[in-house]
């Protein structure tokens, strides 16, 4: 069983959407972990993880989470031995590059990170 660990967004606090962050993947299954540490007011933001096609210009959607307004920890798992669940779970494999976007729906500040644990089993 192989891991790899990436970091995806640093912990910061945002008040706009990032650039989507684009990580290579050894990984055919994973979880991607969201943790919320400070909100102000009503921030709210959704997380997708998109595959990258193999010639580079297409993204298709695995998995955008709900709209996430409050400190936590969340995670996402993409996985083809899981039951598939709306906005938590993908029942799918991981392609050799990703795309991550988090889309914020309006300025009110939020503190994330999220990280990438790969596991092949």
């Amino acid at each position: 069983m192989s891991k790899e660990h990436q970091p995806i967004f640093a912990s910061a606090a945002r008040t706009a959407t990032p650039t989507p962050a684009t990580i290579a993947c050894e990984s055919g299954q994973g979880l991607f972990f969201i943790n919320v540490t400070a909100a102000s007011a009503t921030p709210s933001v959704v997380f997708t993880i998109s595959g990258v096609s193999p010639n580079g210009s297409t993204l298709y959607t695995i998995l955008a989470s709900a709209a996430i307004t409050g400190t936590g920890l969340t995670v996402l798992r993409v996985s083809p031995h899981l039951t598939a669940a709306a906005n938590t779970i993908a029942k799918d494999i991981l392609p050799s590059a990703l795309s991550i976007a988090a889309a914020h729906a309006d300025s009110d500040s939020i503190t994330y990170s999220m990280h990438f644990v790969g596991v092949d089993d």
